[in-house]
């Protein structure tokens, strides 16, 4: 049994849960996405920036991964200022496609590690840095002890950090197991907004807030990445007049 002073005892647990406490938004540097109904929903009114996020795609399919790569490249641009640094198993980055979301091959600095575990030595050494203005690192498999580290090396670099979770051959959840990130995501590619001419228009996304610290999940329709990395609110579909019988067009005419 304890045989501190009470005053002291109280102190002691004062400490403990202010630790623990919600951490008020004016508190937290973040980088918020432009959009009042995505960051309104945020517990910091956006996404921290010294911290680790967790991005996924919705399924297996190369569509919602692509989705979530470009979803990701887009935060990546808007976290500051700086080169990116992107950790991949395979030289497989379409760097086009980096460039319509805001990540130019003159901000782009790729490492390729086959291994989850080189991947995340690297990601832990670049995020204690400080140097880079976001680095982003694609693995399979992860543990809670990987991703705590993860976010202690980016509060220490106050660098974000963006994991993006690969599906496995064998279809299992990537983001099925624990986590220390902060907020989880996960992105799946949705039809796009009709266009009044032939051709396809804006791609669209079903953005999911899987989890986050402090808040509680929601999910979006969204329109994909500009050229700035920002996302958009989708429209609403457009009200079309019916066509006119034959003999009214004249009339109106």
């Amino acid at each position: 049994m304890s045989t501190a002073p009470r005053p002291h005892r109280l102190q002691a647990l004062i400490a403990e849960i202010q630790a623990i406490a919600p951490v008020s938004r004016a508190d937290v540097p973040c980088l918020p996405f432009g959009i009042p109904i995505v960051d309104d929903r945020l517990a910091a009114g956006g996404l921290a920036r010294a911290a680790l996020h967790e991005i996924a795609g919705q399924t297996v399919t190369l569509g919602d991964d692509a989705a979530a790569t470009l979803f990701t490249a887009g935060i990546a641009a808007r976290a500051s200022e700086g080169d990116i640094l992107w950790i991949m198993a395979q030289p497989d980055l379409f760097a086009p496609g980096l460039a319509c979301a805001g990540v130019p091959a003159t901000r782009l600095i790729q490492v390729e590690a086959r291994k989850d575990e080189d991947a995340l030595a690297v990601m832990e050494e670049a995020l204690r840095h400080g140097a880079l203005a976001a680095v982003v690192c694609e693995v399979t498999r992860i543990g809670m002890t990987d991703t705590r580290r993860l976010q202690l090396a980016a509060e220490e670099g106050n660098t974000m950090a963006l994991l993006l979770r690969r599906w496995r051959r064998s279809a299992q959840d990537p983001l099925g197991q624990p986590s220390s990130a902060l907020t989880r995501w996960r992105i799946g590619c949705a039809p796009s907004d009709p266009l009044p001419v032939p051709g396809v228009g804006r791609s669209r996304w079903q953005v999911s807030l899987v989890r986050q610290r402090g808040g509680d999940p929601d999910n979006w329709l969204l329109e994909g990445c500009d050229a700035t990395g920002r996302l958009a609110v989708s429209a609403e579909p457009r009200c079309r007049s019916a066509t006119p019988k034959r003999g009214e067009d004249r009339q109106a005419a």
